[in-house]
């Protein structure tokens, strides 16, 4: 049975890795024509509306209620709010501005700066391998700033940090994925509603009800987020971090074959040496993981 779940967990974190690094990219590629404000304010809504539609279905609004009487936890899920609004917000800028490499670097670079995070601000152990990790990752942020201070991916590095963060605040509330993202949505939900308004009268937006298949298509950016994020959050349920953490690397490899080979991107040489330290630091933070798991 425990090799059972195992297997299932490792399946739905690669079709969750997959979803975001391929299927997610061509999605918000194909929309990406209406803006990218008008994007960002369709996957917050869509997402929120998905969410309250999961909540009823799951029947779980005696947990969502519950944390109103949590003055703590719901300052902190604003915190996180605002993180993973910077999140969607530069990762969509990036996928609508020929950045997709950019992006994959900082989804490469994710999980090192949470290792960092970690360590410093929940005194979580960490190995001397992981610290080599960190400091090749360091390092190759330097050498760009030092090299050739235009080609750093400034659009990667706001994603990785602004998700890293995320999830450090996340650590620290204990609730589930699904209802915490519900809440942080809810308050992101009257800063996006202005922003509509605005775009709306001023006739800067494309989803109108003239144009039903498109409003149809913006509409689905809701589903297009919180699927692979149920599939990801379960395969971690059923067979831990440490394998999902190494499937995850099949986000970025994909965006990065995506970026390079479909939407024909640059790649300088002082960027893809700086990629090069980046992938050593990844297969030594996975060597890790394989030893320890």
């Amino acid at each position: 049975m425990i090799n059972k779940n195992f297997n299932k967990g490792i399946f739905l974190t690669a079709i969750g890795s997959f979803w975001w690094g391929f299927l997610g990219v061509l999605y918000f590629k194909y929309i990406s024509f209406v803006g990218h404000v008008e994007v960002v304010i369709h996957r917050s809504l869509w997402t929120c509306v998905t969410l309250l539609l999961t909540t009823f279905f799951f029947s779980k609004w005696k947990i969502f209620f519950k944390l109103f009487f949590n003055k703590k936890k719901l300052f902190l899920l604003f915190i996180s709010g605002f993180l993973i609004f910077i999140n969607w917000s530069t990762w969509i800028y990036a996928i609508s501005n020929n950045r997709v490499i950019d992006a994959s670097f900082g989804y490469f670079i994710m999980p090192i700066i949470s290792i960092f995070l970690g360590y410093f601000f929940l005194k979580e152990k960490i190995s001397n391998k992981a610290k080599l990790a960190v400091a090749i990752v360091t390092f190759s942020i330097l050498y760009l700033i030092i090299i050739d201070f235009k080609s750093i991916p400034w659009t990667g590095l706001v994603v990785a940090i602004s998700w890293s963060v995320y999830n450090l605040v996340r650590k620290k509330i204990n609730v589930d994925t699904d209802i915490g993202l519900l809440i942080e949505s809810l308050f992101i939900l009257p800063f996006i509603t202005v922003a509509f308004y605005i775009i709306t009268i001023n006739s800067f937006n494309d989803f109108d009800i003239s144009n039903p298949t498109l409003m149809f298509i913006l509409i689905l950016a809701g589903p297009m987020t919180v699927i692979p994020l149920f599939l990801y959050v379960r395969g971690v349920e059923l067979c831990g971090l440490g394998p999902t953490g190494m499937i995850f690397y099949i986000t970025p490899t994909l965006q990065f074959l995506l970026g390079y080979f479909l939407f024909n991107e640059a790649l300088n040489f002082e960027k893809l040496l700086s990629f090069i330290l980046i992938w050593i630091a990844v297969f030594i933070y996975l060597k890790d993981l394989y030893e320890n798991n």
